[in-house]
């Protein structure tokens, strides 16, 4: 499917204001793609495009989960299921994922474009770019102290394979 072709399915499901979200998690996703010369673009464009589109099912974090559904059921790429699937923060471990209701599993981005997408959603709130510092202080600040520092892990791999700082890392 065409990156064109992606847009209409989302313009055709999702509301306009998650449109835009994706669109600027892509932009970002690819801007650090490009500092790592082994990612794969396309499915790193491609996976920031349709990270959210569950949640033209649901607002729930199983929008992720749900979004992987569909994905298989229209018979993408798994690698593109996997980017979707594990997309949440930097990943929900088994236990977490009972806690929230989800199928009892891990779901960590485990591919250097999972990783590229789910962080540059971790990174775009709306369609404004974040400091990584900003998620991290909510996370801590709701008991989360696992997932804070799995996000702060997630931002030093990212930030040390690109050799500047995430949060230095603007148009």
């Amino acid at each position: 499917m065409s990156r064109d072709d992606i847009l209409k399915l989302l313009e055709d499901n999702l509301p306009q204001n998650i449109v835009e979200h994706v669109k600027a998690v892509e932009k970002l996703a690819l801007k650090i793609a490009e500092k790592i010369p082994f990612a794969n673009r396309d499915l790193v464009s491609k996976g920031a495009l349709l990270h959210d589109i569950g949640r033209s099912k649901t607002h729930h974090i199983s929008h992720a989960i749900i979004g992987a559904e569909m994905l298989s059921d229209l018979g993408f790429e798994k690698e593109l299921i996997h980017i979707v699937e594990n997309h949440i923060g930097a990943g929900v471990s088994a236990s977490e994922a009972k806690i929230l209701g989800l199928p009892e599993k891990d779901y960590f981005p485990e591919t250097i474009e999972a990783k590229i997408v789910a962080h540059a959603d971790n990174l775009i709130s709306g369609v404004e770019r974040k400091k990584v510092k900003m998620l991290i202080s909510h996370l801590q600040s709701k008991g989360s102290i696992e997932a804070a520092n799995r996000v702060q892990m997630l931002h030093n791999e990212l930030s040390d394979l690109i050799g500047i700082d995430l949060d230095e890392f603007y148009d």
